[in-house]
């Protein structure tokens, strides 16, 4: 169980919170609004009301403590840098911000954000990946480069192993687990000589280049 503090109850913030509760982790959801703290109290671990933009408020909450630090708080610029900036001043581990914009992105990498997020880019590629390509179950960009991608296993791969496809020598992607169906038990570690079978479905990682093009085989 991993511990996780959200700033910020917005729909992002708030929907984060519930679902790694649903996950079983353990969360603290923080906002200034005592309406949204009330709102969410009963669906997560704990709840703080209270200025995230006032360093004494992160210094009690103990920042240092958590696994990873969720700055949801993404329509205000300057709240949300100000508080990667104190997240980070204060000994967070990991700290994860939401960006409304590729400039917002930038500030928040800067300051020290380990990742950030834009879950309205995210989901226009998601979408988009989906209209494209009949295969593609989902869609995780990784970063600009690297993307996870959710494919029906490509017709010419049946029948065929890992290894006698030699997917990463060939295709310049990794095959990181196997799904036998939707509905299918995941098979985290694939062995090379599992052979593909055609309800398959592949996690496949790798430069987005090379993921589109293992996309495109029949």
């Amino acid at each position: 169980m991993k511990s996780f503090l959200v700033i910020g109850m917005g729909r992002f913030g708030t929907a984060v919170a519930q679902e790694l509760t649903e996950l079983g982790q353990e969360v603290l959801a923080v906002d200034e609004n005592v309406e949204s703290v009330q709102r969410i109290a009963d669906d997560v671990t704990q709840v703080m009301q209270g200025d995230a933009q006032d360093e004494a408020v992160l210094g009690a909450i103990g920042v240092r403590n958590f696994d990873c630090c969720i700055v949801a708080v993404g329509t205000d610029m300057e709240a949300s840098i100000l508080i990667t900036v104190m997240l980070k001043d204060l000994g967070a581990q990991y700290i994860i911000a939401k960006a409304r914009s590729n400039v917002h992105a930038k500030v928040l990498e800067r300051v020290g954000a380990d990742r950030v997020v834009l879950p309205e880019s995210e989901m226009g590629c998601k979408l988009a990946q989906r209209l494209a390509h009949t295969n593609v179950v989902d869609f995780i960009g990784v970063s600009d480069e690297y993307s996870i991608l959710e494919i029906h296993a490509p017709k010419s791969w049946v029948g065929r192993s890992l290894v006698q496809l030699d997917v990463r020598q060939k295709h310049k992607v990794n095959v990181l687990a196997v799904r036998h169906g939707e509905q299918g038990a995941l098979d985290a570690s694939p062995k090379p000589d599992r052979a593909i079978e055609a309800d398959d479905l592949l996690f496949i990682m790798g430069e987005n280049k090379f993921v589109s093009r293992v996309v495109e085989l029949d």
